[in-house]
């Protein structure tokens, strides 16, 4: 089965964009036109580059609604083994994905031949109604078909143009780490930052790049916990032991590379933690700050002996490291905003006597949260299960 990913988002090339603009202006003209047509669903398989693209294109009641793009991933290992044509097997899989979640109309436009009855009889049997399949429709239906198909196309070509970028960037950072004879498709590089607001809600991330694009669902946060406030290295040294050291016994996978947000101390850090597990000094790689924290100017810092690396601005390998490494403080710094404001929450009631953890969570539950118990009057704080009338009015009490 093919998996679907239904978000990408990318620069575009100017005439790439040109053409996106002119597109939509017809799709919005559409979009105004009524037919009195069905619930219909359109879709333009286009496979190139060792990529596809279904685009799907909704009618409601004979109005276009827009279309969107979904991208499936191990199309050239589903075509060294598909018996049917790629397009097809694309189709099928998107088909199968799609519609075990949404509801499918009655009549689909494709704008391939599509031969599996015995799919169709399933979606039939799963909805409870007949499908029509069109393939070469009239008219208005033509004009969408056509629409659907240049949306695909447009959407395909915009992909494989960001994959060539970032691929490049890729081998790129590869050369640089010295890493030509890794293969490019695999590169793993995992990144650490740390964040916290002079001492609290100390939280660590570690975000990862991987075929060529960050993989959000590998994403990892960790609450450090028993360090001095603001002592970042016994954080890095935390973070680092905690993810490495079942990699270090045999569980997990390790990565190519290990970005640390930050300069020689973090590194050194780094190394002693992977010194102590038994793993390569060499895949550690340090991001620091250039003069005045100016992007473009950091430096590459190592612990096996090379000297560190001064890339520029206008290096490929730099953008993809800088990319990556804010793309690691975003994540933590959103996760250590979230832990910090429930921190304080909590902490307010706390403060009051006869309020305990179960009571503390209905009442956060209740409103929404501490602002929503602030706003509460004596009388909304009556209302919740084992609030009595005086702890109402303590509680209001306190917090006002």
């Amino acid at each position: 089965m093919l998996a679907y990913a239904t978000e990408l988002k990318f620069e575009q090339a100017a005439v790439v964009r040109n053409r996106i603009q002119s597109l939509s202006k017809v799709l919005h003209q559409q979009s105004m036109e009524t037919t009195g047509d069905q619930d219909v669903d359109i879709l333009a398989v286009v496979v190139q580059g060792g990529r596809a693209c279904v685009n799907l294109a909704m009618v409601r009641g004979g109005r276009h609604l827009g279309d969107r793009a979904y991208f499936p991933t191990h199309v050239m290992d589903a075509e060294v083994v598909a018996e049917r044509p790629i397009e097809q097997e694309v189709l099928a899989a998107f088909l199968v994905q799609h519609y075990t979640e949404k509801s499918i109309p009655g009549t689909l436009i494709l704008n391939i031949e599509f031969d599996q009855p015995e799919l169709i009889l399933a979606l039939q049997e799963q909805c409870g109604h007949r499908i029509h399949l069109i393939f070469q429709p009239q008219g208005q239906r033509r004009q969408w078909q056509e629409l659907a198909q240049k949306g695909a196309e447009i959407s395909l070509a915009r992909l494989l143009s960001e994959q060539g970028s970032q691929q490049a960037r890729t081998r790129a950072l590869a050369e640089v780490l010295g890493l030509e004879n890794e293969d490019l498709d695999t590169l793993r590089v995992e990144c650490f930052d740390i964040s916290h607001t002079a001492g609290e809600a100390t939280q660590a991330s570690c975000v990862v790049f991987h075929h060529h694009q960050m993989q959000n669902g590998e994403y990892r946060r960790y609450n450090i916990n028993d360090i001095t406030p603001g002592d970042d290295y016994a954080a890095m040294r935390q973070v680092l032991t905690r993810r490495y050291e079942k990699v270090a016994g045999g569980d997990g996978v390790m990565p190519d590379v290990v970005l640390i947000d930050g300069g020689k101390g973090q590194v050194e850090m780094a190394r002693q933690v992977f010194v102590e597990l038994g793993l390569d000094i060499s895949l550690i790689v340090g991001v620091a700050k250039g003069e005045g924290r100016r992007v473009g100017l950091e430096t590459l810092v190592f612990v096996d002996g090379r000297e560190p690396q001064e890339l520029g601005k206008e290096s490929a390998a730099l953008m993809l490291v800088a990319m990556i490494r804010d793309e690691a403080h975003r994540f933590a710094i959103t996760g250590m905003r979230a832990k910090r404001a429930k921190a304080r929450q909590t902490s307010r009631l706390e403060e009051i006597e006869g309020i305990g953890a179960k009571r503390r969570q209905k009442l956060l539950s209740r409103f929404g949260g501490l602002k929503g118990v602030m706003n509460a009057s004596i009388e909304d704080l009556k209302s919740v299960e084992g609030i009595s009338d005086t702890l109402a009015e303590e509680i209001y009490r306190q917090l006002h």
